[in-house]
């Protein structure tokens, strides 16, 4: 179960990545509903691109929102001019034949998810993961931050390539202003994958592979809510049940239960009982308890009755221990949903 190839790549996208751009805006939207009504139901997507943003799903709140005016807010907080963008929004209230489910404490929906960690970082997470968010971040904050920077713009996508257990080839790949060269480029950013070279490795950099990144966003490709799953999880080295998070409210399981499984995970990790833990639990929709909950470590040992004596996987439960009734959603949007400082279910 946690055979890792001896040669693998993990990648993380900046937040004004089309389909994070997506993720962003439907968060904010879940947050400004629950800001103003802590059990508001919500499950919003969006599409983006070439000057055209769609906003759908189902809303059941009491909050009064603005479903575009919210969107272009975050479209302008990340980087981006929303003058030109047209957007449109089609929400409905939730299908009451899921509601009669959830009404009862029932999971919103049937599927597998999964939480996962590892002892080879401070995160619990795999380091490939947290240097790819690193790089992809630290973009981001130079962009904001620093005025010898000002030519990078919002897209970016980074890579982090590991051999043997060395990092051999780290990529960067910017949106940048028109006027700056691809030898300017290069020179401002590989200051920044130094830190790579360690322990006498010398790793290959690759910045802007295709030689120029001048168009992103919207205007250059198209951005949808849940795309990027790896990004938002364990960088495709451990399981994915396949469901979506962002702009979903903690009735949704494939966003709570996977909240919950990765704090299970870190506690056998922190706790001592697995250098790695993979905790995976199934639902069907309108039921409370699970109807599959494992827990195993890197020698395939379950350590389920641990994980079931000490977390209550019922969706209600979950969203009790974790408080995730509250506008906490966004902050998740961009550089994964674990790892970070401060998030309920990151707490062991």
């Amino acid at each position: 179960m946690f055979h890792r190839p001896s040669t693998y790549t993990v990648e993380s996208v900046t937040s004004g990545h089309p389909d994070k751009v997506c993720d962003q805006i439907s968060d904010a939207i879940l947050d400004a509903c629950l800001a103003q009504d802590p059990t508001s139901r919500v499950a919003v997507e969006c599409f983006g691109g070439h000057g055209l943003l769609v906003i759908g799903g189902e809303v059941s709140t009491k909050a009064e929102i603005d479903a575009e005016t919210i969107a272009r807010a975050v479209y302008r907080d990340i980087g981006y001019d929303d003058s030109a963008l047209r957007v449109q929004v089609y929400l409905v209230r939730q299908s009451p034949d899921i509601a009669q489910g959830v009404d009862t404490g029932g999971a919103g929906d049937q599927g597998i998810m999964y939480g996962y960690a590892t002892d080879e970082t401070p995160e619990l997470l795999p380091v490939a993961l947290v240097e790819a968010h690193r790089l992809a971040r630290e973009l981001e904050r130079l962009r904001n931050t620093d005025p010898a920077y000002a030519w990078l713009r919002p897209d970016g996508k980074t890579q982090v390539t590991i051999r043997e257990g060395r990092v051999t080839d780290v990529l960067i790949s910017t949106q940048h202003d028109a006027a700056v060269s691809q030898d300017a480029i290069r020179g401002a950013l590989v200051p920044l994958l130094r830190p790579f070279e360690r322990d006498g490795s010398a790793p290959v950099f690759h910045v802007n592979p295709t030689g120029i990144f001048v168009q992103g966003g919207f205007e250059a490709d198209t951005g949808l809510t849940g795309r990027k799953l790896m990004v938002d999880t364990y960088g495709g080295l451990a399981p994915h049940g396949g469901g979506a998070f962002s702009g979903k409210d903690a009735t949704k399981v494939d966003r709570s239960a996977a909240y919950q499984a990765r704090q299970a995970a870190k506690w056998l990790v922190a706790g001592g009982h697995a250098r790695q833990a993979l905790v995976s639990v199934a639902y069907a929709i309108g039921r409370a308890e699970p109807l599959m909950l494992e827990a195993i470590d890197e020698a395939s040992r379950s350590h389920a009755d641990l994980v079931k004596r000490e977390f209550d996987f019922r969706p209600a439960a979950i969203i009790e221990r974790l408080g995730l009734r509250r506008p906490i959603f966004r902050q998740t949007a961009a550089y994964g949903h674990f790892g970070k400082a401060g998030l309920p279910w990151e707490v062991v």
